[in-house]
């Protein structure tokens, strides 16, 4: 790896002002990073009101091989855990092999687990000879170059603050999925080791929007956690200077109004919120299922052979008369009064 990136040095192009490498690293066998991702759904509005889905995802990807024609093999391991807020908790490990252009930034046979993409490039791995306004794509987004010097703080075993190429791109697109049909708006600020092209991270976020009032907000959020190449360390922002005690009061006091008015908005909305908000599992896939049916009614025919038989009930009238002993009215019937025991003859 140093050897490469020695025998990259060697061939930079020092044009006036410029320090940028003539040609793009091109990844080798051994080269690998991981990674740490959280994927979640929240901010709903309409249907959505109240609802949330987190996906967390430890990952990594190794470059296995390389091609005479820059073609690279890789593999990648990804554990991942969804819940949302609707009892939904599903476990996956997606795992497997892929290869990819180091000339096109494409992916050629398979990818990582990224489905729904038309001829995708891959997003973890760019042209680190860009400059400043140069354009780039990932997956299917176009992002422009705004700096290769941008400080990015991972926060994570991999370091602190690095310095990195910088670009953003923004765009919308139709959403049609088991969320809904909904217009799509989206801001990806990516970062990228400006001495490999491999990420250093990235914050995704998207706004979903339909015209019956319901929506929902898409944050996806990676950092590297170690990498088999060193990164640039970044510089640290200087510390802002300190607040007077009456500043800190003011903004104390103003927070808790702030909170207290939330809790009485949220516990106001609580017994309004709709017990029919969407349910997906972490490939958005909806979890209903419909009830099953019940028994068939029996047939109806209208044969005269296939009526029932009606039975007839015949109710027979029986006379009373009075006992010529007590006076107590008796069946005609009856040999003896049951009151007084005198026969009626």
């Amino acid at each position: 790896m140093l050897a490469r990136l020695t025998a990259l040095a060697v061939v930079v192009l020092l044009a006036p002002g410029s320090a940028l490498p003539a040609i793009h690293y091109i990844p080798g066998k051994g080269d690998a990073f991981t990674f740490y991702e959280t994927i979640s759904v929240s901010g709903g509005y309409g249907t959505y009101q109240g609802y949330a889905e987190t996906t967390a995802v430890n990952g990594s990807l190794n470059i296995t091989a390389v091609a005479s024609n820059r073609t690279e093999n890789a593999s990648f391991d990804y554990v991942e855990h969804y819940t949302n807020n609707s009892g939904g908790n599903l476990y996956s490990n997606p795992r497997g092999n892929f290869t990819f252009s180091a000339s096109s930034f494409q992916y050629v046979q398979g990818t990582d687990d990224q489905p729904g993409y038309t001829n995708p490039y891959v997003w973890f791995y760019v042209n680190n000879s860009l400059g400043v306004g140069a354009n780039l794509f990932l997956l299917n987004s176009e992002l422009a170059v705004q700096s290769r010097d941008a400080d990015f703080h991972l926060g994570t075993s991999a370091g602190d603050w690095v310095s990195t190429l910088y670009a953003d791109g923004t765009g919308s697109y139709l959403r049609n999925d088991a969320y809904g049909t909904f217009t799509a708006t989206y801001d990806w600020k990516a970062y990228f080791d400006a001495a490999t092209g491999y990420v250093v991270g990235y914050v995704y976020t998207e706004h979903d929007a339909d015209g019956a009032g319901d929506g929902f907000v898409y944050v996806d959020t990676l950092s590297v956690t170690g990498a088999s190449y060193p990164l640039t360390p970044g510089a640290v922002p200087a510390s802002s200077s300190p607040t007077s005690p009456l500043v800190v009061e003011v903004v104390v006091a103003l927070l808790v109004v702030v909170v207290l008015v939330v809790l009485v908005y949220a516990l106001a909305r609580r017994s309004r919120r709709d017990p029919r908000l969407p349910r997906h599992s972490a490939g958005g896939i909806p979890r209903y299922e419909p009830p099953s049916p019940g028994p068939a009614p029996p047939p109806i025919s209208l044969a005269p052979g296939d009526q029932p038989r009606i039975q007839q009930v015949v109710v027979k009238e029986v006379v009373k008369v009075n006992c010529r002993f007590c006076g107590s009215l008796i069946d005609s019937t009856a040999e003896k009064c049951p009151f007084c025991g005198a026969t009626r003859t």
